[in-house]
Protein backbone atom coordinates (compact mmCIF):
# COMPACT_ATOMS: atom_id res chain seq x y z
CA UNK A 1 0.00 0.00 0.00
CA UNK A 2 1.44 3.48 -0.85
CA UNK A 3 2.17 6.33 1.95
CA UNK A 4 -0.44 8.59 3.32
CA UNK A 5 -0.09 11.92 1.86
CA UNK A 6 0.06 14.85 4.48
CA UNK A 7 -1.49 17.85 3.67
CA UNK A 8 0.77 20.72 3.13
CA UNK A 9 -1.55 23.48 5.20
CA UNK A 10 -2.37 21.55 8.10
CA UNK A 11 1.36 20.63 8.82
CA UNK A 12 1.73 24.45 8.30
CA UNK A 13 -0.26 25.23 10.80
CA UNK A 14 -0.45 22.04 13.76
CA UNK A 15 2.29 21.21 16.04
CA UNK A 16 2.17 18.34 18.36
CA UNK A 17 2.82 18.28 21.63
CA UNK A 18 5.05 15.93 24.01
CA UNK A 19 1.80 14.81 25.52
CA UNK A 20 0.28 13.88 21.89
CA UNK A 21 -1.92 17.06 21.78
CA UNK A 22 -2.31 19.05 18.87
CA UNK A 23 -1.23 23.70 19.14
CA UNK A 24 -2.60 25.64 16.80
CA UNK A 25 -2.60 29.63 16.68
CA UNK A 26 -4.96 31.85 17.62
CA UNK A 27 -7.20 33.60 15.37
CA UNK A 28 -8.15 37.73 15.33
CA UNK A 29 -4.08 39.19 15.04
CA UNK A 30 -3.71 39.40 11.21
CA UNK A 31 -5.54 43.06 10.86
CA UNK A 32 -7.31 45.66 12.29
CA UNK A 33 -4.93 46.13 15.33
CA UNK A 34 -5.39 49.36 16.49
CA UNK A 35 -8.80 48.75 18.19
CA UNK A 36 -7.45 45.52 20.64
CA UNK A 37 -6.02 46.50 23.71
CA UNK A 38 -2.24 45.04 24.17
CA UNK A 39 -3.67 42.78 26.68
CA UNK A 40 -5.75 41.07 24.33
CA UNK A 41 -3.18 40.65 21.53
CA UNK A 42 -0.58 39.15 23.92
CA UNK A 43 -3.48 36.77 24.58
CA UNK A 44 -3.93 36.34 21.19
CA UNK A 45 -0.55 35.54 20.35
CA UNK A 46 -0.02 32.76 22.98
CA UNK A 47 -0.82 28.89 21.37
CA UNK A 48 -3.82 26.87 22.22
CA UNK A 49 -4.10 23.09 22.39
CA UNK A 50 -7.49 22.01 19.72
CA UNK A 51 -10.79 21.34 20.75
CA UNK A 52 -11.71 17.84 21.33
CA UNK A 53 -14.14 17.83 18.44
CA UNK A 54 -11.79 19.01 15.71
CA UNK A 55 -8.57 16.55 16.92
CA UNK A 56 -10.25 13.77 14.41
CA UNK A 57 -10.26 16.10 11.49
CA UNK A 58 -6.61 17.24 12.19
CA UNK A 59 -5.15 13.84 12.88
CA UNK A 60 -7.06 12.58 9.38
CA UNK A 61 -4.85 15.53 7.89
CA UNK A 62 -1.61 14.70 9.75
CA UNK A 63 -1.52 10.69 9.27
CA UNK A 64 2.06 10.60 10.79
CA UNK A 65 1.81 12.93 13.52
Amino acid sequence: MPKMKTKRAAAKRFDVTASGKFRRRKQNLRHILTKKNAKRKMRLGQSAIVDGSNVKAVRRMLPYA
